[in-house]
């Protein structure tokens, strides 16, 4: 008998974040449902000629489901004679498949991008420094934009009503918050965007969508980091992340953090950058999982201070004209050894991670990361930084309640 093969990196991780899934309360659905969400989904369900066959692929390493189509992925065929039993076995398998992770990550990364796209295009959305309090809502106050205060100083509210009502204090009121909390409105609003304003209205109840200080958080039934946020994904250089495909990158929360002593900041209040990601692009997958996830990264964002350094003598360059927007003068002002080390730089930034791996940041909005790290070359130019994902539960327990939530849907309209 042939032996079994050894399943790749990808799949191993997968298998891993699945876990227990089995032991949902899906277990409870009927057929009729789980067949409809996974059609939902986007897997093909079609005829076999003699036996059931379900065909996985590798859906989340394609740009979106209609590449997945394309592939051949995210297909499970049925005999035309299969006894319900049969057929019930082979849906649930395919419900517990990491195709149907992947197909719910396409979801998951559409719905980032137009909840980043709404806060990105809402000018009343500002950014504030610290000292100036967390959130700000503004003279009529949080009650009026449908948030109610549980810490002083602005360090934690909570929907007062609608939970979608609050959300639009971000997508179109005046509002104000430094990054931190930019990040948190995305992950949340990014769930509204999945679940549709009565599914987020019905599914979380008020203390889980609290926002404020990260701390505040612990100590909340917040969904992204207090006691309902269940089971945690760390994977902070996205060695798993990367490995899994790109698809898995979406949504998923971060942050840009300065390597050296806190001392060394010029600029407090960027002295990091939070941002959910919003698309990750064929060539910056590829080099991501090639290099193993974001530490490579980190040394060449070493490698990219060192040489923004050297060129720091007299009157410092602006370094967002001369790398990202490639301002000719500034470029032409430059000695010959600072045109050959532009050179060294342009080369660097050109890895398709820098220009292919976008994230949004409030109040900058959704940009390659590369814009980023020449950014904090002028912010704060005494440290390199690093790039991290943050703990988050995208792929476990978030997953798993859009799932029973979308399970328990269909069994209500039975």
């Amino acid at each position: 008998m042939e032996e079994c093969p050894r399943p790749s990196r990808r799949h191993r991780w997968a298998a891993l974040l699945l876990g227990a899934w089995p032991a949902l309360a899906a277990a409870s659905a009927s057929p009729a449902c789980i067949e409809a969400l996974l059609r939902e989904l986007g897997w093909r369900i079609e005829p076999a000629a003699e036996v059931a066959d379900m065909h996985v692929g590798q859906p989340c390493t394609r740009a979106s489901l209609a590449d997945a189509h394309a592939a051949g992925d995210l297909r499970l065929l049925l005999p035309a004679d299969i006894d319900a039993e049969g057929r019930e076995a082979a849906l649930r398998q395919a419900l517990a498949s990491e195709g149907t992770l992947c197909a719910y990550l396409f979801a998951l990364g559409d719905s980032t991008r137009r909840a980043t796209a709404r806060l990105q295009d809402n000018p009343g959305y500002r950014f504030s420094a610290l000292q100036l309090g967390w959130i700000g809502f503004g003279p009529g106050g949080a009650r009026a934009q449908g948030w109610r205060r549980f810490r002083s100083f602005g360090r934690g509210y909570e929907p007062a009503g609608s939970n979608a009502r609050a959300l639009d204090a971000f997508y179109s009121g005046r509002v104000r918050s430094e990054c931190g909390v930019g990040r948190q409105v995305a992950q949340l609003a990014t769930q509204r965007e999945l679940y549709g304003d009565d599914g987020f209205d019905a599914e979380f109840d008020a203390g889980e969508l609290s926002i404020g200080t990260f701390l505040t958080l612990h100590g909340t039934d917040s969904i992204l980091l207090g006691r309902n946020a269940g089971e945690f994904l760390a994977d902070g250089k996205a060695a798993r992340t990367a490995a899994m495909g790109r698809q898995a990158f979406m949504g998923a929360p971060g942050a840009i953090v300065h390597a050296y002593d806190r001392i060394l900041l010029d600029d407090v209040h960027n002295q990091a950058e939070n941002f959910v990601v919003a698309d990750v692009d064929e060539a910056a997958a590829r080099a991501l999982e090639e290099h193993g996830g974001l530490a490579h990264y980190d040394r060449l964002n070493q490698r990219i201070w060192s040489l923004a350094r050297e060129m720091r003598r007299g009157d410092p360059p602006d370094f967002l004209a001369l790398l990202h927007d490639r301002d000719e003068a500034a470029r032409a002002a430059l000695d010959e050894a600072d045109r050959a080390r532009v050179a060294q730089l342009d080369a660097l930034l050109a890895d398709p991670f820098y220009t292919g791996f976008r994230v949004y940041v409030h109040r900058q909005g959704v940009r390659p990361i590369g814009y980023h790290v020449v950014r904090l070359l002028d912010l704060n130019p005494r440290t390199p930084y690093t790039v991290e994902l943050m703990l988050h539960n995208l792929h476990t327990t978030l997953y798993r309640r859009w799932i029973e939530h979308r399970l328990r849907r269909c069994a209500a309209s039975d």
